[in-house]
């Protein structure tokens, strides 16, 4: 299967050339690497040009917009995602191919480690991502995805497109599209697919509380339409969702 490679940044040059330096030097090469300029101001897109990367604009700030504009760009059988930040593993690419080789699974989600913690990263990040993936699984009803580390199968992306809120800076571009997949898809949480990230969006008092802001907001918008008692009832097979 073809594996585009969707990477949405803004203003994040510098760490984009390290991402496109590590899929450079991938086992298995990705078809295709969209970088999604999001109203740059810095050489974000000339780096992703360098690489030869395909540049798409999305003008509307936020990662919601960016992601999803990725996505729709994307030609692969596999729309694989990473952050301007993620650091893949040299076998990552080869890896969310085997996974969504198995046609019973939609989407896969990996793991990390915090660069800026060398001794100590692959650890907080496994509490930090434990915590993640515990809390939303009981809100989902399924586990979620985390965006600097997944991906899906464009078929499924297309089946979904219209449920997704591609229009509100303030919600979780990763968490939306998980509630968005719903019970009845099949998600992989796969312990081998691993990326090393940055920990800057979870340092400072500002971005975690603007980090538990939005996973609120991502939880009442999708709420509204199908609370998590629902979804758990579909996942167990009792009833349907609304």
């Amino acid at each position: 299967m073809r594996v585009s490679v969707v990477i949405p940044a803004r203003d994040d040059a510098a760490a984009l050339d390290r991402c496109l330096d590590a899929l450079g030097r991938q086992t298995r090469p990705p078809f295709e690497v969209v970088v999604v300029d999001n109203a740059s101001t810095d050489a974000t897109a000339q780096v992703a040009r360098r690489y030869g990367a395909r540049v798409v604009n999305e003008p509307r700030v936020g990662i919601p917009m960016a992601a999803a504009a990725g996505y729709d760009a994307a030609v692969g059988e596999v729309i694989a995602r990473l952050d301007a930040d993620s650091l893949p593993a040299p076998d990552w690419v080869e890896r969310v191919a085997t996974a969504l080789a198995d046609p019973r699974r939609h989407a896969v989600t990996g793991v990390g480690r915090f660069a800026e913690l060398p001794r100590a990263g692959g650890l907080v990040a496994a509490l930090y991502l434990g915590a993640y993936y515990g809390l939303c699984h009981a809100a989902l009803g399924h586990h979620p995805l985390w965006g600097s580390c997944m991906a899906l199968r464009r078929t499924t992306w297309q089946e979904v497109r219209a449920q997704v809120h591609d229009d509100d800076a303030e919600l979780h571009d990763d968490l939306d599209l998980a509630f968005a997949l719903g019970p009845r898809r099949r998600i992989l949480l796969d312990r081998s697919l691993v990326v090393e990230v940055s920990a800057r969006s979870l340092v400072g008092a500002a971005q975690l509380r603007r980090r538990f802001r939005r996973a609120f907001r991502t939880l009442a918008v999708n709420w509204a339409d199908a609370p998590p008692w629902d979804r758990w009832a579909v996942r167990l097979g009792l009833g349907e969702a609304r």
